[in-house]
């Protein structure tokens, strides 16, 4: 496995940050994947897979460096450098583009673990990167950008309530699980991969999410920067839709039995708003409403103040159901 170590200092430092170029190489992966994590993922590859691969069947260059450069255990560094806190998508991807060609070969060997096919042999690679990582965002990413970046943050939010309740290991823990815990003795492990491990305390450490259930990563700028990518949390990240029981709708008014289904596990209004599509005021009133009929409760967790179901409100929902009816 592999792992970082870290003082206290450093983890107390680290924080959350939203990357659009981050979502975008997630998106990329999930692209070259093609497998779905959900119905939400699976409507969005019907979508978008015919243009990405006659986009990759027109360029064998590019459609080589992408299966180079996501390698099989190590991605190609130049193509996900560390966020920085308010860089744009323009800003990040500039980094990519200005990667100089002796180095993405070099690291495109390590990721391939071996030599370099010739067709990569040329100075044009980081240039190619770029130009694909902007297709993915024009086409795939920036039309819903402002949605997907609310679903980011109201997963930091989430986390930074968990931190809150549980402390830094409970997130830690559930950021990948199975992949990422807390070892104790000041080491974070990263990933399953056998690699060295590095002594990271001192540098800023941060924490990306992205919306593709099956996408992660981590990447650094050595000795100043690591970056553990992640993916947020599933009920935010499903963004397909989450249909009431059509009896609960009928009682309640669909929005509402909506945001009453969601609440089986605690949600800030910002994660409500971001899920649902609705405004923050419409979000509100429906919680008036299911609080006052004593379905939905309020508590506060640091700064966040988080809404889920009463046990009244688990009855109503079950109830509801269509598999209750027998």
């Amino acid at each position: 496995m592999g792992w970082w170590e870290l003082n206290a200092d450093t983890l107390a430092r680290s924080r959350f940050v939203v990357s659009p170029l981050a979502e975008t190489f997630a998106r990329l992966k999930l692209l070259h994947a093609g497998d779905a994590a959900h119905p939400g993922e699976r409507e969005w590859l019907r979508a978008r897979l015919p243009g990405y691969r006659a986009l990759l069947a027109a360029d064998p260059v590019t459609d080589r460096l992408v299966r180079a450069g996501l390698g099989r255990d190590w991605i190609a560094d130049f193509l996900t450098p560390t966020p920085r806190a308010q860089e744009d998508f323009a800003e990040e991807v500039a980094r990519v583009r200005s990667v100089a060609p002796d180095l993405a070969r070099a690291q495109l060997r390590t990721s391939l673990a071996g030599p370099l096919p010739a067709v990569l042999d040329r100075d044009d690679l980081p240039e190619r990167a770029a130009a694909l990582l902007e297709w993915v965002w024009r086409e795939t990413v920036r039309p819903s950008w402002g949605r997907l970046r609310r679903v980011l943050e109201a997963d930091v939010a989430a986390r930074t309530a968990q931190a809150g309740r549980g402390g830094w290991v409970s997130v830690l823990d559930s950021l990948r699980p199975g992949r990422t815990r807390w070892l104790g003795q000041n080491r974070l492990q990263i990933n399953l991969h056998a690699y060295p491990p590095r002594e990271i305390s001192g540098a800023e450490l941060l924490f990306v999410p992205v919306t593709p259930q099956r996408h992660g990563w981590v990447s650094w700028d050595d000795g100043e920067r690591y970056a553990l990518v992640y993916p947020c949390a599933g009920a935010l990240a499903d963004t397909g839709g989450h249909p009431a029981p059509a009896a609960l709708g009928a009682l309640l008014g669909p929005a509402r039995a909506g945001v009453l289904v969601l609440l089986g596990s605690p949600m800030s209004t910002s994660q409500l708003t971001a899920v649902t599509g609705q405004g923050l005021g419409s979000v509100g009133r429906h919680l008036k409403v299911l609080r006052e009929a004593g379905l939905v409760e309020r508590r506060r967790t640091g700064r966040s103040v988080l809404y889920g179901r009463t046990p009244a409100g688990d009855v109503v929902v079950e109830a509801a159901s269509p598999w209750a009816a027998g």
